[in-house]
């Protein structure tokens, strides 16, 4: 039985050491067939980028050309005419993965050790052909002595002096690209890493005569950085496109074959609904790290998700403001999001809602669900992994953790009334400072609860502004064992000084306007009547068995 190769990017390791390995070498013609000097391949985190980046580099590289060859046997590539491309160029393969620093110095100082292990690979080895001048700044790379200025030259002077060793033009693999982009964001020095990028990636990529060819991968193109504004020959492929919408990722034979091999094929039906669900141009897309460690440990829970801090999500989530938190109720209803998309990604405060929805997407929390006539894309969760994080999030940043939720959920569960007023009340009291609360309508208290009630969705199944009876209910809870107490929640604003009366205006609503209705067909035989209305963070509530 093959080894599952969980976090083992390596194509060469994968091969030899009888790991499970999917045939994704198509992508190899593909990139070879399609023009473009520069590509970049923009794709979530953990969807198989550096193991295609991998696979590129023992494909071209000159070095070990023969034994390179062997790794490719029996594989879609080796029956292509465009075999004959293996092992013809000097390879320079760099992965930006892991500058974390906190400062602008140590990320310096992360990516000249990068630079310096570059340089190493060929210490000793060309030096024998380079003039006086070249080896004194070859050796100020291989020695870590280089400036910040001299970094942003690094590999646009390596692929000079490859070029007069090897008398071929090199193939330039960066994996990663925007990750000391995405980190300087996080750490507070953008600018800095913005603009030594724009140098770094634009003096080897632009007009540099002895580039043969140019792949990069990332998460997301940005905006700002201008990396690639003045590229002739370049492309960019994100989830958006038709064009190797199969290269990164499963599709659904793919993880069949893999889930039959290792005879857990009967889980499918589950399998698909945690972990499929991504819409890469015209393919439905399963996430490949949750599949592997899924086969690995054969138990269904979200892998994925943990795989990095999520912290530049949990941001979009703190600052979104009440219209993307409409939006996100939407998208937890399951109900169709319209937004805007655009191929580059903007970063910095005050993002529009179109834009948080715009990062998620590329980021993997969302995904495309079809395109409407004027451009706008319709955007929705995945799958159960995805809306998971969701709601843990959610109910993180909004209610700092789980306490009130549990005691909400068990008062529910034991129809303690008086406990459930007071956790609302409490949620009211200490939550409803970051919302606008001067305005003559509930949607804010509204949005609120239901954030609040969707970390119950193990216990009870919230909908929001649902069509019952005669009307409109604002929220009504259904109880996941029939067996339970149903509740419906009519919310109000105050307009009068007597709020009594309004509660009980709310209450009659429910019963003339018949919303148990919805709950009575579902099969509950307990409804519970709940209605409640709010004056700043003043909460008056009555309720009705």
């Amino acid at each position: 039985m093959k080894k599952v190769p969980i976090a083992v990017e390596d194509f060469k390791k994968i091969i030899e050491e009888n790991y499970y390995y999917i045939d994704k070498t198509k992508f190899i013609e593909d990139i070879l067939n399609d023009g473009a000097e520069v590509k970049l391949f923009c794709r979530p985190r953990r969807f198989g980028k550096t193991l295609n980046m991998s696979t590129l580099k023992y494909f071209f590289d000159v070095k070990n050309k023969d034994e390179n060859r062997k790794l490719f046997n029996d594989l879609y590539i080796e029956n292509s005419p465009l075999i004959e491309e293996q092992g013809k160029y000097p390879v320079i393969f760099l992965s930006l993965k892991g500058i974390t620093a906190s400062t602008w110095e140590g990320a310096v100082k992360n990516i000249r050790d990068k630079i310096f292990k570059l340089y190493n690979e060929y210490d000793g080895k060309i030096n024998h052909i380079l003039t006086e001048n070249e080896n004194k700044i070859f050796n100020k790379f291989a020695g870590k002595e280089s400036d910040e200025e001299e970094l942003k030259t690094s590999l646009s002077f390596l692929t000079s002096l490859l070029y007069k060793y090897y008398n071929q033009k090199v193939v330039v693999l960066i994996d990663e690209y925007d990750s000391p982009i995405m980190n300087a964001y996080e750490k507070g020095y953008y600018n800095e890493m913005r603009d030594f990028l724009k140098a770094f990636y634009g003096d080897v990529l632009k007009t540099n005569e002895y580039l043969q060819m140019g792949v990069l991968t990332g998460i997301i193109r940005v905006a700002q950085a201008g990396i690639f504004s003045d590229l002739n020959n370049f492309k960019s492929f994100s989830v958006l496109d038709d064009k190797y919408s199969t290269s990164f990722g499963l599709v659904g034979e793919e993880v069949k074959t893999m889930l039959d091999y290792y005879e857990i094929g009967y889980e499918m039906i589950e399998v698909k609904k945690w972990y499929d669900g991504y819409s890469f141009g015209k393919d439905e897309i399963y996430n490949p790290w949750s599949i592997l460690n899924y086969v690995s440990d054969k138990i269904l829970k979200s892998y994925w998700i943990n795989t990095s801090s999520n912290f530049m999500i949990r941001e979009l989530l703190e600052h979104t403001g009440e219209e993307g938190l409409k939006t996100l109720e939407k998208i937890f209803s399951q109900e169709e999001v319209a937004v805007r998309i655009t191929d580059n990604v903007r970063f910095g405060n005050n993002l529009s809602a179109s834009e948080v929805w715009e990062l998620m997407l590329y980021s993997g929390y969302l995904t495309i669900n079809g395109r409407l006539d004027d451009g706008r894309y319709l955007v929705r969760i995945p799958n159960m992994e995805i809306m998971n994080f969701f709601k843990d999030e959610f109910l993180t940043i909004v209610f700092g953790n789980y306490d009130k939720v549990d005691k909400l959920r068990d008062a529910l569960k034991d129809k303690n009334l008086e406990q459930v007023n007071k956790s609302i009340e409490e949620l009211v009291l200490h939550t409803m400072s970051s919302y606008d609360i001067t305005k003559y309508y509930e949607n804010p208290y509204h949005m609120l609860l239901l954030g609040f009630f969707y970390a119950l969705d193990s216990y009870y199944l919230p909908k929001s502004n649902m069509e019952t009876g005669f009307g409109r209910a604002d929220i009504i809870l259904f109880p996941r064992d029939k067996t339970k107490a149903g509740y419906i929640l009519e919310l109000k604003r105050a307009y009068t000084k007597n709020l009594e009366k309004e509660v009980e205006k709310a209450l009659q609503q429910i019963n003339e306007n018949k919303y148990y209705v919805e709950l009575e067909r579902y099969g509950v035989k307990e409804i519970i009547k709940l209605g409640y209305v709010f004056d700043g963070k003043k909460v008056i509530s009555n309720y009705v068995k």
